[in-house]
């Protein structure tokens, strides 16, 4: 497995990388609702804490009655601390509701924004020219989005909470303790603001020790997205390839690789969890420590009878939320460390993507234009693979529209790769086609791709479900041998696994058949059917797409006796070249 850069938890990087994050959705047509949500959010959190200072004063006014011994103004008190409680409570329930709106619009966006980019034609490459930075693109689509959007809401209204309380209670708890005296040195000195000096040192000291033991956290959640993505990743292909697996007896194989897998999550949850038994024991030990200070400073003035019961108790309060509010860091440290790699993650397979698209484009030296006739013309064509060897070296054929085509060469001589680069999919080529419109191409490959869903949408593909009538269907599946699935259309099936390599394979001929291309390609589309069924399949597609021109590759003699033209690849000296006939 390759190990992508481990990141720090924040640099200018990291700022530059979260910004190009961020502005994704809000500078996107949703952004004025994601700001109206965002607006009442943040009213929200601005609400809350109001009614932590109100309920402070209420709470003052409580004890002092209860020292003064005054039941109409306890009770006077108390029934005004729980009306202020019964509206921050629901205060406090909607506030979720509302950001869980804006979370849901927010993540749907940037998911939608992610998934354009990658299911699309280039896609295929990601992998193949990025794979060893980009592991589970996937994975990072549906669970670091949803983690990024989560956390940077809540960290961000938390901060702001933490900020506003700190502006709230800063000045109550500096009046509170403005004029208190320490001894020192047999003489009271006045400290203005006490509590408020404990705090903030109280906070600094407790910051900068967490970094210190926490800052681990940042690359092991990082590595712990990669793991436990690729023991999935096993586990869904070994379904995928059930009958494969057991067909050649590699159960063993299969179970040792998902050990070692899970192997490298354990690994990485063993460090995890010493990671935060270290945080959790320092984090506690501060918090624990810290609730006691104000009331150990209290105290004195209390017993001197400086202070009254109901002051001691505000004290309390107004320092636990300055305190709270100053080592905010603190408490939020483990959730900054996982959104910090799930930043990282969606960071690093944005700029694969455009890496991507951006060499793509260097390699594109192969101009693509439209034949006035219909006819598919190569002229001094180069194909190359993507680290610049050449493959195929000027290739020059001509095939009028309506006439068949076999390619034919060893295996390893760029048939595919040839077939490929008529179809557009194979960018790194140099020369000039001439080629039909694209909507009028079809390209069938060896191993098609059969989508999620019922009989009749994977038949369809990638026409709408229902665009076909059933009947036409039914006739095709029919005379393709497949008899036993024409009355099978509303059945949703996992198609991969309940059909064998070669009813797959007629599927995507019937798709040819029903949707009558100008163009088809064919890649080795009949290889895992049987001589008779591919010379019927070869003999239906003349027979029902008289005018489709069609360019395959297959290593048998099927069909040879009709007449057809002939693109021979010859290897010479590492280099093939193209024969027309």
């Amino acid at each position: 497995m390759t190990h992508a850069p481990r990141p720090r938890l924040f640099d200018r990087r990291f700022a530059r990388r979260l910004w190009k994050l961020v502005r994704v959705y809000w500078t996107s047509p949703d952004a004025k609702w994601g700001g109206l949500l965002l607006g009442l959010a943040v009213a929200l959190e601005l609400g809350t804490v109001y009614g932590f200072v109100v309920m402070s004063d209420a709470q003052r006014s409580i004890f002092d009655a209860l020292q003064e011994k005054q039941p109409a103004a306890f009770f006077g008190a108390f029934g005004l601390f729980f009306g202020l409680m019964t509206f921050f409570l629901l205060v406090a329930s909607f506030r979720i509701y509302v950001r869980q709106r804006l979370e849901i619009r927010w993540r749907r966006w940037l998911t939608e924004h992610f998934v354009e980019r990658w299911v699309t034609d280039d896609g295929q490459w990601l992998l193949s020219l990025h794979g060893g930075e980009v592991d589970n693109p996937d994975q990072r689509i549906a669970e670091d989005v949803r983690s990024f959007v989560a956390s940077a809401l809540g960290l961000s209204l938390s901060l702001l909470s933490a900020l506003t309380t700190l502006a709230s209670f800063a000045g109550l708890l500096w009046a509170l303790s403005g004029d208190w005296t320490l001894p020192l040195g047999g003489m009271d000195v006045a400290i203005p603001g006490f509590l408020m000096w404990v705090a903030i040192a109280y906070a600094v000291l407790a910051t900068w020790i967490t970094h210190r033991v926490g800052r681990p956290l940042v690359p092991i959640h990082f590595d712990r997205l990669r793991a436990e993505a690729d023991f999935r990743f096993t586990l869904v292909h070994f379904r995928e390839n059930a009958e494969t697996v057991a067909l050649s007896h590699g159960d063993a194989h299969e179970r040792r690789t998902a050990r070692d897998r899970f192997g490298r999550v354990v690994d990485n949850w063993g460090q995890l969890i010493r990671a935060q038994l270290r945080l959790t024991l320092l984090t506690t030990g501060i918090g624990q420590a810290n609730g006691v200070v104000p009331l150990l400073v209290a105290a004195p003035g209390f017993f001197l009878g400086k202070l009254t019961l109901g002051s001691v108790e505000q004290t309390r309060i107004a320092y636990g939320q300055v305190s709270a509010a100053l080592t905010w860091f603190v408490s939020a440290y483990q959730e900054i460390a996982q959104w910090r790699a799930s930043v990282e993650r969606l960071c690093v397979l944005s700029e694969a993507i455009d890496a991507t698209r951006a060499q793509l484009a260097r390699a594109d030296g192969l101009a693509i234009s439209r034949s006035a006739d219909g006819a598919l013309r190569l002229a001094g064509v180069r194909v190359e693979l993507p680290d610049g060897r050449l493959l195929i070296e000027d290739a020059n054929a001509e095939v009028p529209a309506g006439e068949e085509v076999r390619v034919l060469g060893p295996s390893g001589t760029g048939q595919t790769t040839l077939v490929r680069t008529i179809a557009g999919l194979w960018p790194f080529a140099r020369g000039r086609i001439e080629t039909p419109p694209p909507e009028r191409m079809m390209f069938v490959p060896q191993r098609p791709y059969l989508p999620i869903g019922t009989l009749r949408a994977v038949v369809s593909f990638p026409a709408a479900e229902g665009s076909i009538p059933d009947e036409r269907i039914r006739h095709v599946l029919e005379q393709l041998g497949l008899r036993s699935l024409a009355g099978r259309l509303d059945a949703s099936e996992p198609w991969e696994q309940k059909l064998s390599a070669g009813e797959q394979q007629r599927l995507a001929l019937a798709r040819a058949l029903l949707q009558r291309p100008g163009w088809l390609l064919l890649d080795d589309a009949t290889s895992a059917l049987d001589e008779r069924m591919e010379e019927r399949a070869y003999q239906l597609l003349r027979e029902e797409l008289p005018d489709t021109t069609t360019i395959s590759i297959a290593h048998r003699a099927s069909g040879a006796h009709h007449p057809m033209r002939r693109w021979t690849l010859e290897p010479e000296a590492g280099v093939c070249r193209l024969l027309a006939e």
